[in-house]
């Protein structure tokens, strides 16, 4: 949105898409009322969005359906994302069964330990788990605004890949949070650390429960 904003607004539909992706639905909303789109158009683009971040998600390239560069390319041909879904929905939902399917598993989740501040969910290590992290904690805190939610996935390197996202009537503190571990970092209401050693997993929860109590 900012990209869009300097270049003067030409882009103003692929902007919403990006903002529903990284889960800024108001910045989104805001947008989408001054071109008077319709609630349908919004949920389309919504859901785009969202499946574009959700391919971003992995431990390696092998974990996502599409390689990145080559959804950037089929992407950039596009002057608007309307256009993209009526021409490519081959593609549109080729995302939305991988999203769907892998969200399923993921609503059979628990957490691993859960309070009114904080919960805390340990995934497995499949690549599944690992392309939901970053979707099903935007899903976690629309969920529960006032809570902070630690996704924990196993990767094949015996490690852990950490996705932090503050509580969502809160935005702040995720990133000085995974900052303070190896490979961590983000923005202050999301956040995540790349490789973090099974070592120091129980100082991570302890730290992360800690830092938003």
């Amino acid at each position: 949105m900012l990209v869009n904003q300097y270049l003067q607004q030409p882009y103003p539909e692929w902007a919403i898409v990006a903002a529903y992706g990284d889960n800024l639905d108001h910045s989104a909303e805001q947008l989408a009322d001054t071109l008077m789109l319709s609630t349908e158009q919004r949920e389309r683009l919504k859901q785009l969005g969202i499946y574009i971040n959700y391919n971003g998600y992995g431990a390696s390239i092998e974990d996502l359906h599409i390689h990145p560069a080559e959804l950037f390319n089929i992407l950039i041909q596009f002057k608007s994302p309307f256009d993209i879904i009526q021409q490519r929905g081959d593609l549109f939902r080729q995302l939305q069964e991988a999203y769907q399917s892998d969200m399923e598993q993921a609503a059979a989740l628990q957490p691993l330990e859960a309070d009114e501040k904080t919960a805390v969910y340990l995934l497995p290590d499949a690549s599944w788990a690992r392309r939901i992290s970053g979707v099903f904690g935007n899903q976690l805190a629309n969920q529960a605004p006032d809570r902070a939610h630690a996704i924990i996935t196993r990767t094949p390197a015996g490690n852990f890949q950490i996705s932090v996202r503050a509580p969502l009537n809160l935005k702040t503190g995720a990133d000085e949070l995974c900052a303070r571990f190896p490979g961590g970092g983000g923005r202050k209401a999301a956040a995540g650390i790349n490789q973090l050693p099974e070592s120091q997993l129980e100082q991570f929860i302890s730290t992360f429960k800690q830092h938003y109590s």
